[in-house]
Formats: C-alpha cells, structure tokens, sequence
C-alpha cells in the first residue's frame, strides 16, 4: 500500500495527491480517509471523485491516525495494488429498509470470492439502523473473510454526508469494499463493569427509553452519581458519560459497548449503535492504564492469528474510537505506541467500530480499538 498524507486538508490538497497516486501504473484504487474539520462539501469533491481515473472510496472521521500521531485536519490517501468490489447501500436509518434484500446482489457476487480477502466497511456512524445492516451482512455474506471498518461522521453529532464512493459523498449510507487482502483481526476495549446488570426495559433502535422500567436517562445519571459523584446535564453530557459507556453481555465474548452520546427532556439516552429493547447492561468505566493495556492486547490478537506466509510485507489498519481519543486526552499518543510497537500504523478515530472479533461475532462496537492486519 502506498501512502500519501495531505496535512492541508483542502479539497485542492486532495485533488493533487489524488492525481499524484491515480496516474501511478501500480494504482488500482484509493481508499480515502479524510478529516470531518476538512469542512468538504459534496460539490466540490463529487467531481474529483466522478473523475478519477481509479476508483476513490473511503471517509470523512473526526481523526485520522497517521504516523503515531491524530490529525483533526488533513486527508490520508492509501492507494492499493489491486482495485476492490464496491457496492453502497443507504437509508441507513430507514425504519422499512430491507438490508438483507439489498445485500443479496452483492452476496452473490462475491459468493466466489477466493480465500484471504477481507471485508472493509464504512458506514454513517449517526444513522439510526447500522447494527441491522450489520446483522444481515452476517446472514447474507457470513464469516468466511475478516470483516473491518467503523463509523464516519462529525462529533457536531450534525447528519452529512461523510462515506465517500466513486459516486460521491452520501449521508445515511454505507459503503462494502471486498479488499483482495488476507488479514487477522484484534478487538478488545478496556473498560470494565462498575454496577450489575439491569434491563433495558423500553428502546427503539439507538434510542434507550427506559432502564429497569425508569427513564433511562434518569437512571444513567443517578448511576453515574453514585459511582462517581458527578452530575449529568443535557447541554455538558458527553463530558461526563464518555467515561461510562453501557456494556451489553455476550456470550463467550467481551461485552459489547454501548456510547450513550446525548439525554432529552424526555429522560431518554440516543446512543452510537442500538440497543435491543429486554438486553441486560451494566454501567462500565475505565482508566488510561486499562485503555492501553487493551490496545496493546489488540495488537497481540491479531499477531496470534495471522496465518500469512510473512509479517514482512503487512500494514496495519487501526479503527479506533474517537471518545477513547476525548477520555484519554494526551495519553492517546500511549495507545498508539501500544498499536504500532515500531511499525507504520494508519486508520480512522470514528464513530463505532464494526470487526469479527475471531469468534463467531460479527458486531457493531463503541468506544473499542480494532486492530487489523492486512497481509
């Protein structure tokens, strides 16, 4: 893979590097992952993307790692050797949607898709129905390949459009790249329970009503009181709940964690991700120390199941999520030395994280660090 970072992050500064990689004969396509502070809008990059010589597809992120440090500006072009199958699938929050329907096509596309590639996707991380899109890949592509990706979007929490497809920017979409790469996936968090499990009473996809019959956000905060002495308040929320996410039980597997991201006058939690109406949670909580201790077993899992013929001619893909970079502040440069451990790491700081953990679980992550290996 062949990297190029515009630290400018202007649409012109993305214009050259993209002609710069695209007029290369060993160019087949560019995945693009470009900074949310950029400020791009559809109709100055559609044509850029219209153009290109090669296929462009990728996305727009709060931050983006590149060379042991998170950018809040700029954009990361990485061109490939060998030129992905691509297919888009939007109404992302469409109450009626069918993904399975709509996944088909593609599934029986790629039905003989040779060994050692693997799936990358990228999906509006604000759109309402991603865990169902995530839920009928499974049903309709299965785990035969690696699945990687995570959630683009802006932490104004403002809906735009951020998945970047050779068609142009989309908003409520999401984006499947069958990348012609092996690769081993590590999927771990960091953040441990700090109450029992209580039931999630009342919710309606990423909108949590009520916990243990008490509006949730009530509940949430009367928790979070009691653990920590704090106080939660509509206009200064996220300060306070990026250190206590909700854990959702897995069998067999770790928890998977919930971001709650916003209270109403309703007493209501909108969180990154759904959260299944009767699911037991519990109130999580963190510290640096463990945040990267969990990087570094990330790193750790996915060496263990690499099955390459050598480490040698890899890259290492980092999907991190953004509120791990807000909690942990100027120790992020930590957890990104606990990744790279000497080599070149690049990724996207997003909203949600989307990995087979190895295991069996194909799932929609919050406030976790994938680490992928691509051979």
């Amino acid at each position: 893979m062949q990297l190029q970072f515009d630290s400018s992050g202007s649409v012109e500064g993305f214009a050259t590097s993209l002609q710069v990689l695209a007029s290369r004969a060993d160019i087949a396509a560019i995945l693009v992952l470009a900074c949310d502070e950029n400020g791009w809008q559809p109709e100055d990059v559609d044509p850029l993307l219209k153009a290109s010589e090669v296929p462009v597809f990728g996305g727009i992120f709060p931050q983006i790692a590149y060379q042991g440090g998170n950018h809040i500006k700029g954009t990361l072009l990485v061109g490939l050797a060998s030129a992905p199958e691509t297919g888009v699938i939007e109404g992302l929050s469409d109450a009626d949607a069918e993904y399975e329907q709509a996944l088909l096509p593609l599934a029986e596309r790629w039905s003989e898709a040779c060994e050692g590639q693997t799936y990358l996707v990228i999906v509006d991380g604000l759109a309402s129905r991603i865990s169902a899109l995530i839920e009928s890949l499974f049903y309709t592509i299965g785990l035969e390949h690696n699945f990687i990706g995570g959630g683009a979007g802006s932490l104004s929490f403002e809906k735009r459009p951020c998945v970047i497809t050779p068609q142009g920017l989309k908003k409520d979409a999401a984006l499947i790249a069958l990348l012609p790469v092996p690769s081993s996936i590590g999927v771990t968090h960091g953040w441990e329970p700090v109450s029992e499990a209580f039931t999630v009473t009342s919710s309606e996809r990423n909108v949590v009503k009520s916990i243990d019959w008490e509006p949730a956000a009530a509940f949430y905060t009367r928790m979070i009181h009691a653990h920590s002495g704090q106080d939660l308040n509509i206009d200064d929320f996220f300060s306070v709940a990026k250190s206590y996410p909700l854990g959702i039980s897995r069998l067999g597997a770790e928890m998977v964690v919930r971001d709650p991201l916003m209270m109403n006058e309703e007493g209501e939690l909108t969180c990154v991700g759904e959260v299944p109406e009767g699911c037991m949670v519990k109130l999580l909580n963190g510290n640096p120390d463990t945040l990267i201790a969990a990087a570094t077993h990330a790193r750790e899992q996915a060496l263990a199941a690499y099955e390459g013929a050598t480490l040698a001619s890899t890259d290492w893909l980092l999907i991190d999520c953004i509120s791990r970079v807000l909690y942990l502040g100027d120790d992020m440069t930590k957890e990104l030395q606990a990744v790279a451990q000497g080599e070149a790491v690049f990724g996207a700081f997003t909203l949600g994280e989307i990995a087979n953990s190895g295991n069996g679980y194909l799932d929609f992550y919050n406030k976790t660090i994938v680490v992928g290996l691509l051979g």
